[in-house]
């Protein structure tokens, strides 16, 4: 019997909302996927029909410490991705980025290994520049309550440019913008998976600030094509690089579409806006269009229409905000 030659792929942040549909991808694609997670955000529920998979393989570890396996490529994604879960323990956040880029370039030092860096719109902060390209470099507060996130991915992308530099390592790093779909945990504060939410609930609908403020949303599959294609692009090709839509909404057209597409009772309501919130968001995707042959596919009224019915079936099972 011919055995098949199998790329063996470490995700670490497996369990979480882009790790696990990036498990599943490179499944289908017939790699050996080694899922990595503390289980901090993520969850077993996330990746439980890939289970029963031989080629799926689950270790309970946390980045911050070393590890010892032996990989052809690493996907980088480990790391809480909303306010509220990055904020709970700020300096746990930074060390994850910290710690967690350098015992992951370490390994793939060791392994000769391809490695991938889930970073980051948030390394350009609160932009002065619209859209963001590439070459800019960011308005972002060094001290704020935001910073273990901000300035973790910056530092994070800062490591792998020196091992790359230093150790000629094979590095991709993608600065991943907002991202929305199934498998987004309820609880994560962020705006789509807090509007649907409270819609399907027939909570008021919070919105901070006048709603104004702009933010560009990708569908998860376009992401993770992305992620496969910045992943299999020539060696020269190491970004960073923008991975999101460029297609622009306010946060009270999210709002009113959410309400809209869930026949929902609920009412907007404004609070105050969090600090260091950045106004707009958008990338500038020219770079992913030229290297990668890549950009979204899915509108946002689509996007939406595969997201909702995943929370609907959180709503049925009694799991709330």
């Amino acid at each position: 019997m011919k055995i098949r030659n199998r790329k063996r792929v470490l995700v670490t942040g497996g369990a979480g909302f882009l790790g696990s549909h990036l498990c599943e991808r490179l499944l289908k694609e017939g790699d050996d996927v080694i899922c990595l997670d503390n289980f901090y955000t993520g969850t077993k529920d996330n990746i439980q029909h890939l289970m029963e998979n031989p080629f799926f393989e689950v270790m309970r570890h946390d980045v911050t410490f070393p590890l010892y396996v032996e990989v052809d490529e690493i996907y980088n994604l480990a790391c809480p991705a909303s306010p509220i879960h990055y904020q709970f323990d700020p300096v746990q956040t930074t060390k994850t980025s910290v710690h967690g880029a350098i015992n992951m370039l370490g390994l793939a030092k060791r392994t000769k290994a391809r490695i991938f860096q889930a970073s980051t719109s948030e390394v350009y902060g609160d932009p002065e520049q619209h859209p963001q390209t590439e070459s800019y470099w960011g308005h972002v507060n060094p001290i704020g309550s935001r910073s273990c996130y901000d300035e973790g991915k910056r530092c994070a992308e800062t490591l792998f440019f020196d091992y790359y530099r230093q150790h000629n390592l094979d590095i991709k790093v993608g600065r991943i913008f907002n991202t929305y779909g199934p498998n987004m945990h309820p609880n994560d504060g962020r705006v789509v998976s807090n509007f649907i939410m409270q819609a399907l609930t027939d909570q008021p609908i919070t919105i901070y600030g006048d709603g104004q403020q702009s933010r560009s949303f990708c569908y998860v599959d376009d992401l993770i094509e992305a992620f496969v294609r910045l992943m299999a692009s020539p060696a020269e090709v190491t970004g960073p690089i923008n991975l999101g839509n460029p297609n622009e909404f306010t946060i009270l057209e999210l709002a009113e579409q959410v309400i809209e597409m869930t026949h929902s009772r609920s009412k907007i309501e404004k609070r105050p806006l969090p600090d260091d919130d950045p106004k707009q968001r958008q990338p500038d995707i020219s770079l992913a269009k030229k290297t990668l042959d890549w950009e979204p596919k899915t509108l946002l009224e689509e996007g939406l229409k595969k997201t909702i019915p995943y929370f609907e079936n959180l709503v049925k099972a009694g799991i709330k905000q």
